[in-house]
């Protein structure tokens, strides 16, 4: 294997879930906190080594819509447009059980098991695979404790209900905290490394 560090980015809130009871849809609770200071610096922070961002089917198709416009918008954060640039220029890999097109320029779909296809991408090329905002790609990577740093923002809600991104049955593994921020609305922008 190569160098590349498998890192990934996710916003969970006090009770460990991704999204509210009502669904994936359900994440209007978390919009003040994502938005904040901390967060934009921390998103800035996320892609600077990457080379190759990693994303399932939904994400992809969301963020297609909405980066793409950032990427464009002059008025934009210039941390939001800087992200937006990267993800639109930059190698994506997709998985999809049913797409049959791939939704944006440089993207390859791929249709196979998780750790098996992030394992052979650390075999090619440099720089960071990032596994961008996609529990169903960073679960199952957890889950082959193939993931090297963890870019979490904690917000200080409760959703009572929602989905976990950390279930039972995973490995037990060690990390340490490699940063650590707290913004103003109490968002916490932690980042920790796997002890290997």
């Amino acid at each position: 294997m190569t160098d590349r560090l498998v890192t990934a980015n996710l916003s969970i809130s006090l009770d460990g879930r991704y999204h509210g009871a009502g669904g994936p849809a359900d994440f209007g609770a978390f919009i003040p906190y994502v938005t904040s200071d901390v967060a934009r610096d921390q998103m800035s922070g996320i892609w600077a080594n990457a080379t190759t961002a990693v994303l399932g089917r939904g994400n992809a198709q969301g963020f297609l819509g909405f980066w793409s416009s950032v990427a464009e918008d002059e008025n934009a954060d210039p941390r939001d447009r800087g992200y937006a640039q990267w993800l639109v220029g930059t190698e994506k890999v997709v998985f999809s059980t049913t797409l049959t097109e791939a939704p944006w320029e440089r993207t390859r779909i791929v249709n196979g098991p998780t750790a098996d296809i992030v394992r052979e991408l650390k075999t090619t090329g440099e720089g960071d695979i990032l596994v961008n905002t996609s529990p169903s790609v960073l679960k199952p990577l957890l889950a082959a404790d193939l993931v090297d740093r963890l870019y979490l923002l904690t917000v200080p809600i409760i959703t009572g209900g929602g989905e976990r991104l950390f279930e039972d049955g995973l490995p037990a593994t060690n990390w340490t905290l490699a940063h650590q921020e707290t913004g103003k609305l109490g968002e916490l922008a932690l980042v920790y490394d796997r002890v290997r």
